[in-house]
């Protein structure tokens, strides 16, 4: 249901603008405190071809207002608001990338208190328009973490190992928040269903993506600012406490859950996976049920790695303790 939306929005920008069109897919829940400086942000962007659509999944404080006073400055054909599913962020996410009204070139996630680069969108498209149009293709990269008050506190890790499925299987590699992806990769999102049951939407595009035999860009230049607060959901995992939190998940079971998830989700979109990846799929299911020995040599047949030395000893800690 639309909150306020004065006209369709694929139709929401000239038709004699020939650059890109960018659709900035924004999923909201109460916040007001970082709003004004990331729709800020977005307006000082260098790519000026972009419409943003906002999800509020029911925020009770003055997000929307914030949105209104936002939409009579830039104007409808800028700015719409629609009503979220209330089921959490990645149902929040996945229903409004696969809302039919909304029509673009190529299509980003954004988080409601981030605060972006001027050129995030431009490189962006500039790889995205270097890449096949007819092959999915999703742009990621690394970021500046920054607090409150928006002062820096250093980086998310830099990774230096290729994006592969064999990598997806076991780790997401960037946020959402970083995400530009075409409209081939947007047709896998939609075509798996804004209903998937998977831990995370940036996950499952990276999976998804680089399991149909796609393209993953990961630019290890910050072109964002990463909010680091009390209240966002998912903050960064490079510090020790992070680290420390990930071990008790293991421990606790929630990396193994979150693996049946994704495998579920990958079987439904089994016809979509190439053939290497879907041998790939089978090896990682199997391995997990075998014994110790059958286990470990199933997780090597199907090539797993984490992007980090640390990463891949709590790979590897994770198997021994069949916790994967």
């Amino acid at each position: 249901m639309s909150i306020f939306v004065s006209r369709s929005l694929s139709n929401a920008l000239p038709n004699d603008v020939c650059v890109a069109k960018i659709a900035i897919l924004m999923c909201s829940y109460n916040g007001e405190t970082f709003l004004a400086e990331q729709l800020d942000s977005i307006e000082r962007q260098m790519h000026r071809d972009w419409t943003l659509v906002i999800s509020d999944d029911g925020s009770k404080d003055s997000s929307l207002a914030i949105f209104q006073q936002y939409c009579s400055r830039w104007g409808s054909h800028r700015l719409s608001v629609v009503s979220g599913p209330q089921k959490g962020f990645v149902a929040n996410f996945l229903s409004l990338t696969c809302r039919t009204d909304i029509q673009a070139d190529y299509f980003a996630w954004c988080d409601q208190d981030d605060i972006w680069n001027d050129e995030k969108l431009q490189v962006a498209v500039d790889w995205l328009q270097s890449q096949p149009s007819d092959v999915p293709a999703l742009y990621c990269g690394r970021t500046q973490l920054v607090g409150d008050s928006g002062g820096a506190i250093g980086f998310s890790p830099l990774f230096s190992q290729p994006p592969h499925f064999s990598n997806a299987l076991v780790q997401s590699i960037a946020g959402g928040n970083t995400m530009v992806f075409n409209q081939a990769a947007r047709k896998l999102i939609v075509e798996a269903g804004a209903d998937v049951v998977v831990p995370s939407h940036d996950w499952w595009a990276y999976q998804l993506v680089t399991g149909a035999g796609g393209i993953v860009h990961y630019d290890p230049e910050p072109r964002m600012q990463y909010r680091q607060h009390d209240e966002n959901l998912i903050g960064s995992n490079s510090s020790w406490a992070a680290r420390l939190v990930r071990l008790r998940m293991i421990f606790q079971g929630r990396f193994y859950e979150w693996n049946e998830l994704n495998i579920r989700a990958l079987e439904a979109m089994q016809h979509r996976l190439c053939e290497e990846h879907r041998t790939t799929l089978a090896r990682f299911k199997c391995a997990r049920s075998q014994t110790l020995f059958r286990r470990v040599l199933g997780f090597r047949s199907a090539g797993l790695y984490r992007q980090t030395l640390m990463g891949n000893l709590g790979l590897i800690f994770a198997t021994l303790l069949k916790k994967i």
